[in-house]
């Protein structure tokens, strides 16, 4: 599973004009689920999203987490983080997961975070979506549960 954590002080997601979601301080995330993902790549996306220190404490360090901030999310699935632009270039996105198990996954990790008391909002899985953000630093991060080690 993929993941890209942008620090944002504001993030909205539209469809056909209209607001499907929002964020205010927090993140803004682009999910990608990957053929093979289990409950632990899950469970690695969710601890270090939020737990991900990347908030500046009273010091002006990148010290204090999601959770300590009170920060929202927007949550907004994006098959083609897993593209493979290598061999070519068109990129391919045969190792992306079919959307019968990719979006139960999805909604999932927006469950458990929901379960934590954050306050998530979503785009439209596979919907053809314009996302805006004001990205906070700039900060941005890439999670991958493949590349812990």
């Amino acid at each position: 599973m993929r993941c890209v954590v942008q620090r944002v002080t504001e993030a909205a997601v539209r469809i056909d004009g209209e607001v499907v979601g929002q964020a205010g301080k927090g993140f803004l995330l682009l999910i990608g689920v990957e053929v093979g993902d289990t409950d632990e790549d899950l469970d690695y996306i969710a601890r270090k999203v939020q737990n991900l220190r990347i908030f500046e404490d009273e010091n002006g360090k990148m010290n204090r987490s999601l959770l300590d901030v009170g920060g929202d999310i927007l949550a907004v699935s994006q098959f083609t983080l897993l593209g493979d632009a290598r061999g070519g270039r068109r990129p391919s996105f045969i190792t992306a997961a079919r959307p019968e198990t990719a979006d139960p996954m999805y909604e999932a990790l927006v469950a458990r975070w929901r379960g934590e008391g954050i306050h998530v909002e979503t785009g439209r899985f596979g919907a053809d979506m314009k996302v805006s953000l004001v990205n906070d630093g700039p900060v941005t991060i890439l999670l991958d549960s493949r590349k812990i080690l």
